[in-house]
């Protein structure tokens, strides 16, 4: 299987309950950074074409891998990790260690941490609380939805750009 195919995208419903609505938006977005990454080569996937930005494709991929990883097993669960690629030396090694990574199994590893986050909130209800406080609050497994939907929103607006900066290529 292409680890960069696209990931199934489906419209999030117009009416549905709350849980539902959240998933269907996040699964949305998570479908279209796949979208935004499909048919590149690696050398594309780890270009940073928009200069001074250190923002690439497989960047943003590597990053969105942490987050889920943080909100859904740290923060949620209280899962105690030092997180994916984070360093002391290097917090931001998931955008500044694209040159020598490997695109297919950074796309794993984002595809099997989103299986992990479907399976941590499976059957939870919006109101639970996660494990570990975030600045000293708690934090709803609600919070966590709505701010991982913005954070997808946020950088596929960076991957509209970056897509278009490698190849020209526009559109959803």
């Amino acid at each position: 299987m292409d680890t960069t195919a696209p990931l199934p995208r489906t419209e999030p419903p117009l009416a549905a309950d709350e849980t539902t609505m959240l998933t269907s938006w996040l699964d949305y977005h998570r479908a279209t950074l796949a979208l935004k990454c499909a048919d590149l080569t690696d050398d594309q996937l780890r270009q940073h074409p928009v200069t001074p930005s250190s923002l690439s494709l497989l960047g943003l991929v590597r990053h969105l891998a942490e987050v889920e990883h943080y909100w859904f097993q740290m923060v949620l669960h209280g899962v105690d990790s030092t997180g994916l690629y984070w360093t002391e030396q290097d917090p931001d090694t998931d955008f500044n260690g694209v040159a020598t990574a490997d695109p297919a199994t950074d796309f794993r590893t984002w595809r099997a941490e989103i299986e992990r986050a479907d399976r941590a909130i499976a059957g939870l209800p919006l109101e639970t609380v996660g494990k570990t406080l975030r600045d000293g609050a708690e934090v709803t497994l609600r919070w966590i939805l709505v701010h991982m939907i913005e954070e997808y929103a946020r950088h596929n607006g960076h991957a509209d750009l970056l897509r278009e900066a490698v190849d020209g290529r526009t559109g959803e």
